[in-house]
Order: C-alpha cells, then sequence, then structure tokens
C-alpha cells in the first residue's frame, strides 16, 4: 500500500518516492503527497520529475490502496526509479480552506439547527454542502454562513488522528451518513478530523492547521433540492494563504 504523505503533513509541497509499478501513462509510488480523489475533494495536480525529465500529474486516484498518479503521457521509466513529486500548492490549499470551511458549515448546522448533513463537493474556487433541515431557506443559509464565518474567526485548531474501529463504532457522531456509518464497520483504522471545540467526524482529506486560515465564507446560491436536501454553495471572499 502507498504510505500516504498527505496525512502527515497536508503542508508537504514537495517529496521524494520509488516507482513501484508503470503501466503506461499510471504510476504508483511507496509514498506520495498527492492527494487522490475522495469524499468530494477532487484530486491534486502537479508535476513528477524523473531522471530530469517532467511529467505533469493530470489525476489521482485510490485503487486497492494504493494511490494511482495518472500522468499527461507514458512513463518511460523503470519501477525503483526515484522520483521528485511537487504538488499544485495553489490548488491544494484552496481545497483544504474550502474542505475545513465546509465541516464548520456542518457543525454550526448540526450543534445550532439540528440539520443533517447530506453530503457535498469541494472545488477551487467553490464549494456546496447538503443538508437534511426542512427550514432551510436564503434566508437562513446567509444567517448559517454569518455563524459559520464567526465560528471561523474564533480561531479553532484543527487535528487529524487515528481510531480503531471499536472507538469509532462508540462516538456514532463520526459518521454524517448511513455508508459512512457502514463503511466504519469495515475499516480496522479510521481517520478522524477535529475542529477543536466544535466539530469532530470521519474524514480522508485535506485541512487547514486553524479555521483562520480559512479566510471569510460568503453566501454564493441557495437552491431547494427536495423536501429534506438543500442545498448551500459557499465562496471565500478573502485569501489568507
Amino acid at each position: 500500500m502507498t504510505k500516504k504523505l498527505y496525512w502527515e503533513d497536508a503542508y508537504m509541497k514537495e517529496f521524494k518516492a520509488s516507482v513501484k509499478n508503470a503501466d503506461a501513462e499510471k504510476i504508483t509510488l511507496d509514498q506520495t503527497a498527492f492527494y487522490p480523489t475522495s469524499g468530494g475533494q477532487p484530486s491534486d495536480m502537479g508535476i513528477i520529475i524523473a531522471n530530469k525529465e517532467e511529467y505533469r500529474v493530470t489525476d489521482v486516484r485510490e485503487e486497492n490502496g494504493e494511490v494511482v498518479h495518472v500522468l499527461d503521457r507514458e512513463f518511460r521509466h523503470d519501477t525503483g526509479t526515484l522520483i521528485e513529486g511537487r504538488i499544485d500548492w495553489q490548488r491544494r490549499h484552496s481545497l483544504m480552506r474550502y474542505h475545513t470551511a465546509l465541516h464548520v458549515l456542518c457543525a454550526v448546522v448540526e450543534n445550532r439547527y439540528s440539520g443533517k448533513w447530506k453530503g457535498g463537493m469541494i472545488y477551487t474556487d467553490k464549494s456546496h454542502v447538503d443538508f437534511d433541515l426542512q427550514a432551510l431557506n436564503s434566508e437562513l443559509s446567509a444567517k448559517i454562513v454569518d455563524e459559520a464565518n464567526a465560528a471561523i474567526e474564533e480561531g479553532h485548531n484543527v487535528y487529524s488522528r487515528f481510531l480503531s474501529s471499536e472507538e469509532a463504532l462508540a462516538n456514532p457522531s463520526l459518521a454524517k451518513t448511513e455508508p459512512g456509518r457502514e463503511l466504519i464497520k469495515k475499516l480496522n483504522i479510521i481517520r478522524v478530523v477535529e475542529i477543536e471545540n466544535l466539530d469532530i467526524q470521519m474524514d480522508g482529506g485535506t485541512h487547514v492547521l486553524n479555521t483562520r486560515e480559512i479566510g471569510r465564507l460568503k453566501l454564493s446560491d441557495f437552491s431547494n433540492k427536495g423536501a429534506h436536501r438543500k442545498r448551500v454553495e459557499i465562496t471565500i471572499a478573502q485569501n489568507r494563504a
């Protein structure tokens, strides 16, 4: 299995690794800082350099515990070749900020309005999250975003850690959806992300270290997707990179 350096340090911009397997334009490494598409967060992009030859990473996926890097052309180097990877940091940092922002929104809706998270999607320039909260409308959405901004300004630290399946199952709030709860039952080790004194949930993505790094959220859209699914879309109005 690929060692996931992005779990050890989400701020890692460069790394070195060894090629485990190469199949045309797809390669796996013994370790990587490239985050694969998962949980609503798109993959990292960047470059991989092998023997002074530069390849652009166009997609990253996880398959059977291995992180597969899709390159812009066929990789013509042997197994065991040492490479240098460089993350597109501007893209990564934007995704980190939006991901943590959605966790803050989720915490506000759940803790103050008893709403339930139904899923979301992260982009580099916006994000949306769906809630099961019948009272949710554009006016309440604006109020929730204001409350999320107040929580962000409080400067909550963000941590990640690993729990056993037994520890995770003892805390039903770690999984926000039924598929998530079923996943906990299948895994031996579960990674959780905690926003100190605000939120904790099962999560495999990358996050900022403190909520103030997110910047100020702006409500960009509200839409009604049905009785049990209301969508809130946000942008980050203030860049603190």
